[in-house]
């Protein structure tokens, strides 16, 4: 399910963010600047969403989901925080839209006329094969 700009702009206004020090490599940038993004979405008190999409969401999503029922993100791998934050908004849209998205039902199909005859006649051919294996009768 695609979520509308609305929607996107309401979870953007129910977020957390919090700028931390990223670790890894990068020398003096990394010692200086709070680039690592934390990013905290309180999924029970959201008003974006109804009760059934809330629990599809809490089902969907409960490795990410604290105790609290808060969705937690970090995103670093940029050197630029506010790259950081829009990759991690990104992140969080993306993980919603494909956990509301309802999982398609497989159509069930008969085999057709021509696989059906392809299977017999391979049958035949093998119980031929089996039966020239045998000793013959004296």
């Amino acid at each position: 399910m695609r979520l509308s700009e609305t929607q996107k702009d309401q979870i953007i206004n129910e977020l957390k963010i919090s700028a931390i020090r990223s670790s890894g490599p990068g020398g003096q940038n990394v010692n200086k600047v709070n680039t690592k993004i934390e990013l905290r979405f309180n999924l029970n008190d959201s008003a974006v969403f109804s009760e059934t999409q809330k629990q599809r969401l809490g089902i969907k999503l409960k490795n990410r989901i604290n105790s609290d029922g808060v969705i937690v993100l970090f995103e670093s791998s940029e050197r630029s925080q506010l790259k950081n934050k829009q990759q991690a908004i990104a992140k969080l849209v993306e993980l919603i839209e494909k956990a509301l998205t309802p999982v398609k039902r497989r159509v069930k199909t008969k085999p057709t006329i021509s696989s059906k005859l392809k299977r017999l006649e391979k049958k035949k051919q093998q119980s031929t094969k089996k039966q020239l294996r045998q000793r013959p009768d004296l």
